[in-house]
């Protein structure tokens, strides 16, 4: 199976490269719009800013690139917040995949909401074979608004989108690479659409 992890100025490669390599796979990790559009299957990953990233893969047209793939997409943590429309990150005009916005959490919390905490209200192939509020690891500033596009939802502060699904595209804002048996099983079950 060929699996691409899309390079840009962002990202938690490495621990998404080990996971994937315990399932079995080997993904080659790139920013060539050739190599991105042959891929089986793509994972967009993220830790870092907004703006930065999508300035990032507007120099490289991977912008043009990503809303026009066809193949199973999964956008990890900030690569499920730049596939929505918009982030109050730095006021950041994002992908426009999923029609939302992304909001800086506020409130009585600390913030960055960094730890485990549980999915409820899951739906569809990403959760297959899991337990009932499953919980992984999040590490977030900004959250995803809920949406008809929601498949799980999470509470920090506020309920928020903890993943999301349009057609070929699916997002968690988790870190399954950092969620053990839960977020492998995430990754496998991405891994068998």
């Amino acid at each position: 199976m060929n699996i691409v992890i899309i390079k840009y100025n962002a990202g938690n490669v490495v621990s998404v490269t080990n996971t994937l390599n315990r399932l079995g796979v080997e993904p080659v990790v790139s920013d060539d719009p050739e190599t991105i559009k042959k891929a089986d299957k793509v994972i967009f990953p993220g830790v870092g800013e907004a703006s930065t990233a999508m300035e990032y893969l507007k120099a490289r047209q991977l912008d043009k690139l990503i809303v026009g793939l066809k193949q199973p997409f999964l956008g990890i943590c900030l690569g499920q917040q730049l596939m929505c429309a918009h982030s109050e990150e730095n006021n950041t005009a994002c992908l426009g995949i999923f029609d939302l916005r992304v909001k800086r959490f506020e409130g009585a919390l600390k913030v960055p909401h960094m730890g485990w905490n549980k999915l409820f209200d899951t739906t569809g192939p990403l959760f297959q074979g899991l337990p009932d509020e499953a919980f992984i690891y999040f590490v977030h500033s900004f959250y995803c608004e809920l949406g008809t596009e929601t498949i799980a939802k999470s509470d920090y502060i506020n309920q928020f989108s903890a993943a999301l699904h349009r057609d070929n595209f699916y997002a968690i804002q988790g870190h399954p690479e950092k969620s053990g048996q839960v977020g492998q099983k995430i990754l496998e079950n991405f891994l068998n659409l």
